[in-house]
């Protein structure tokens, strides 16, 4: 298994719809092993294909849950069905994301507090469970990289302006720019 290099917002994989998987083979299947290796080294809790480079329909979590879903896991083809997301501002203390595509910020945001995944693992075999609360969160937010958003894109206008700040301070926004785990400072202080 193989670490690999974390884009960074701004890298074109990241903005666009990821491409749905056509072929479950030994090299889709060496993919999530890395995935998995890389998410590990990040101390992530989730990590989607393009956030590797690789603009494919596919995602990892490693989450501890109460749902009954196993605790680590990949998804491929993803279907994602949610309940409403509250009209209410997001709570700064307790709705707080980041990410590893746009390393070191944390902002609130609203997500819903149920979502049932669908899909395939690795060998093309069904996978189907629900999530509620935080694992809910984890699941929406690796799926919305397969459709080209990262989280900043659904931030409040005031946090929206606070991450965009930081994006321009730290350079991002351009093609190229990325960030290997286990060697480079960890963003978040793990």
């Amino acid at each position: 298994m193989t670490v690999l290099p974390i884009t960074i917002w701004g890298e074109p994989v990241l903005h666009r719809r990821a491409a749905e998987v056509e072929v479950f083979d030994d090299e889709l299947r060496t993919l999530i092993a890395d995935m998995f290796e890389t998410n590990d080294a990040a101390n992530g809790v989730g990590l989607a294909a393009p956030q590797v480079g690789v603009g494919k329909r596919l995602f990892i979590y490693k989450y501890e849950n109460d749902d009954g879903a196993p605790p680590a896991g990949a998804v491929v083809n993803p279907v994602l069905t949610l309940t409403k997301i509250s009209g209410a501002l997001p709570d700064p203390d307790e709705e707080v994301e980041g990410c590893l595509s746009f390393p070191g910020g944390q902002y609130p945001l609203k997500r819903a507090e149920w979502a049932r995944v669908q899909g395939f693992d690795g060998y093309g075999q069904p996978v189907d469970f629900e999530a509620t609360d935080w694992f809910a969160r984890v699941i929406q937010h690796e799926y919305d990289h397969l459709d080209g958003k990262l989280y900043i894109n659904r931030l409040i206008d005031r946090y929206a302006r606070k991450a965009m700040k930081q994006a321009r301070n730290s350079g991002w926004g351009v093609p190229g720019l990325t960030w290997m785990p286990g060697v480079d400072p960890d963003p978040f202080g793990h």
